[in-house]
């Protein structure tokens, strides 16, 4: 059967629908979320809604318990410090940073689930996630720059932590309120 060479490839999210994105103080973002058992067609369903969800909100990630899932799964798509583009879905990932002292990086970080106010966040200047893509088969990240931010904050989400809650209590008091959440 002949193929249509000019048909556009399918990207991740188009076959999926975007949800609502769930707000800091839902108990769902609070609490680490639960491993993935089964690499099956829900969880190919989900990567995909996870997409369409994270590109309809103008994000460069998202985690699963960001639209209410309690799943170990995030999605991303954004670059390193060299400029590469990375779009994944690691599912039950590990994130592995360099031992201490580690070069830390301090730049804007913001959050669809405490949608508007950005702020100066450090974080590792490097980072790696383990884990597996939505077939099962092994994935490794490597990151830098906004990629290596992106692998902290997702794997963040996955274990309860939202970024405002690594923030002093001034801080994250003053972003809760510029986001309408406090």
């Amino acid at each position: 059967m002949p193929t249509d060479d000019t048909a556009p490839a399918a990207k991740p999210g188009d076959r999926g629908t975007a949800r609502p994105i769930v707000h800091y103080g839902e108990p769902v973002l609070h609490r680490a979320c639960k491993p993935v058992e089964s690499f099956d067609t829900a969880l190919a369903d989900l990567v995909e809604d996870m997409f369409a969800s994270m590109y309809a909100a103008n994000g460069v990630g998202l985690a699963a318990n960001q639209i209410g899932v309690d799943a170990r799964v995030f999605v991303l798509d954004c670059e390193d410090a060299d400029g590469e583009r990375t779009v994944a879905a690691v599912v039950n990932p590990v994130l592995v940073l360099p031992p201490p002292p580690r070069e830390l990086m301090v730049g804007d970080e913001g959050c669809l689930s405490v949608p508007g106010p950005f702020t100066d966040t450090p974080r590792s200047a490097t980072a790696v996630v383990e884990g597996f893509d939505p077939a099962g088969n092994p994935v490794r990240i490597e990151g830098t720059g906004t990629l290596a931010r992106c692998l902290q904050h997702e794997t963040d989400h996955l274990d309860g932590t939202v970024y405002v809650d690594r923030l002093p209590a001034k801080t994250r008091k003053r972003m809760l309120a510029e986001a309408g959440l406090r």
